[in-house]
């Protein structure tokens, strides 16, 4: 299975200093305050693309689960090929967890596989594809 997380914008008390912060698509925008953080384990790798969720509309093949979501900044997880698009007021950072592809940031050019970090400044252009 291939599965990418996206951790985006502010520090998450972990040793690896992960960040967070809201993705700029049209359905991640809350309706309602988020509710208050709950103790959560999960095995991101074991997820299946039905667990992950539907096919995000205009966004390629993106499936997206949102994990946590705070006032300051939200994970999720996400599988599928992304269009290039850029997110004006949030910075992201994207964790590969597994399965390769290929990602563009701004101009370049990038194989990726597991283990790999991106760090995508906002206003930065960017996507991602998985490799058949």
């Amino acid at each position: 299975m291939r599965r990418l997380a996206v951790f985006s914008a502010v520090p998450v008390a972990f040793a690896c200093g992960y960040l967070v912060a809201h993705i700029d698509l049209p359905h991640a925008h809350a309706q309602t305050p988020p509710a208050a953080l709950a103790p959560l384990i999960v095995n991101l790798a074991a997820m299946s693309d039905e667990a992950i969720g539907p096919q995000v509309p205009n966004m390629g093949t993106l499936r997206t689960k949102g994990l946590v979501n705070t006032p300051s900044g939200t994970i999720a997880v996400q599988s599928g090929n992304v269009p290039k698009h850029y997110h004006n007021s949030a910075d992201e950072i994207q964790y590969i967890i597994s399965g390769k592809g290929v990602f563009w940031l701004g101009d370049e050019k990038r194989e990726v596989g597991p283990g790999d970090l991106i760090v995508i400044p906002k206003g930065t252009a960017h996507a991602g594809s998985i490799a058949s």
